[in-house]
């Protein structure tokens, strides 16, 4: 990139020196037409006019104009040098993504809040772009983003990919390998990863493509609480919402703010045997809490939404003032981010679960880590039986201390993605742009 920027200014200064010279030659050097003879008189003598002492020059008028279109010439050459120069401030860094995941639409969508087309989410082939700050993104995706069959169009590239299972990792290795090549044959130069982890945090399968470990891959951006995360050059990502099932942008509006929600809580989900969902269950039924809330369990879990299943999930955010998040295979999950966009407070179970989250020196507060190093605005607890209290507070609670309770999540959701996305350009910048130093 350095050496491109210094190629383009010297471009550019060689083309002002050779207007300048042009110029100069213009005005002093070129040679004059001849002008136009006086008439001679009747003794055959030429006929010169004088004003007052001072002879006619009769090149003068051809001279000024010429010197108009040189001063002319050097200030479109000015303004073209200065146009140059703010693109370059402008565009420093141009990346391209590689939507092969479906967090990769989380990350474009509602992170970026960028548009793709076509806007059929069933279509084979989408794109979008745009700029942010001094970086220029282009976004593909779809099933027609195949290694070897689309336009690689930027140096450095964003890879998005699902490493929750086994299957999943071996298509993210194709993509990594051809990536690779690209590398080798000089085709891209930096990449950058953004990975949807196993939700147990095993990704050591990932390590040997990291540029610590001799790989080539710059940046790795991995959710959940993976003891991988060191801040420098791995990163922990926000799960975001269900793409995957389509989950929209939802922009607040001025009844999800301030109309009164008929139920107090929700939780639609997979009840599983023996885990905490069917103690949270058992509590609910307890003095007739569930017809508090919005309740619908369900004993299997369902990768796709119905049309009807998908309305009355959003019924219930929309309908609730809180959202109950137990945990799953993990502490985080969709339903979080979810109810945050419909301004429905999570009240989320507080406890790790099994596997290799949140085993390093880093992850104190872990779980959801990340959250509660941004503030999130959540009700955390340890135990369900901490609910009927936390339930019984909500019902003396007034609407208008619920409203001010909804702007504050909305608003905080707002400028958590707004920071994620800033904490993503500024991690790329620094790895991508070459520094200036030395």
């Amino acid at each position: 990139m350095r050496g491109a920027r210094r190629r383009l200014c010297s471009a550019l200064l060689l083309a002002y020196g050779l207007f300048s010279l042009y110029a100069a030659y213009s005005v002093f050097l070129r040679p004059r037409r001849a002008a136009t003879r006086p008439p001679r008189d009747r003794r055959g003598t030429r006929a010169y006019i004088s004003l007052g002492n001072e002879e006619w020059n009769p090149w003068e008028a051809d001279e000024k104009n010429e010197q108009v279109a040189s001063q002319q010439r050097y200030e479109a050459n000015l303004q073209m040098i200065k146009k140059a120069r703010s693109h370059l401030e402008e565009t420093s860094l141009k990346v391209q993504v590689w939507g092969k995941a479906a967090i990769g639409l989380y990350l474009w969508q509602h992170i970026f809040e960028g548009h793709l087309e076509p806007a059929d989410v069933t279509a084979q082939w989408r794109q979008g772009s745009q700029t942010v700050g001094k970086t220029y993104f282009s976004f593909i995706t779809g099933p027609s983003v195949v290694p070897g069959y689309f336009s690689v169009e930027a140096e450095n590239v964003v890879l998005v990919l699902n490493g929750r299972e086994k299957a999943k990792i071996t298509y993210a290795t194709q993509w990594l390998h051809y990536t690779q090549t690209l590398i080798q044959t000089h085709k891209i130069q930096r990449v950058a990863v953004v990975l949807l982890g196993n939700e147990q945090c095993n990704n050591e399968w990932i390590q040997p493509y990291l540029k610590r470990h001799g790989g080539f891959v710059n940046l790795l951006f991995v959710t959940y609480d993976c003891a991988l995360v060191n801040e420098e050059d791995i990163f922990q990502w926000p799960l975001g919402v269900a793409t995957y099932r389509n989950f929209p942008v939802v922009e607040p509006s001025w009844s999800m703010l301030h109309d009164p929600r008929p139920h107090l809580c929700n939780f639609l989900g997979t009840i599983y045997k023996n885990s905490s969902r069917e103690n949270l269950m058992g509590i609910l039924k307890q003095d007739g809490l569930d017809k508090l809330c919005w309740i619908a369990a369900r004993e299997q879990w369902q990768p796709q939404e119905t049309n009807e299943s998908f309305k009355n999930y959003q019924d219930a955010l929309l309908q609730s003032d809180l959202t109950l998040c137990p945990v799953g295979i993990n502490t985080e999950c969709y339903r979080i981010y979810e109810a945050c966009s419909y301004g429905s407070l999570p009240v989320v179970e507080d406890v790790m679960t099994p596997g290799d989250c949140g085993n390093s020196s880093m992850y104190h507060s872990a779980p959801l880590q990340l959250l509660k190093a941004m503030g999130a605005p959540f009700i955390f607890i340890k135990n369900w039986e901490e609910l009927p209290a936390v339930l019984e507070k909500e019902k003396n609670m007034s609407l208008q201390e619920k409203i001010q309770r909804r702007k504050k999540l909305i608003e905080w959701h707002r400028n958590f993605k707004a920071q994620m996305r800033q904490k993503f350009i500024n991690a790329l910048e620094k790895s991508f742009l070459p520094s200036d130093k030395g």
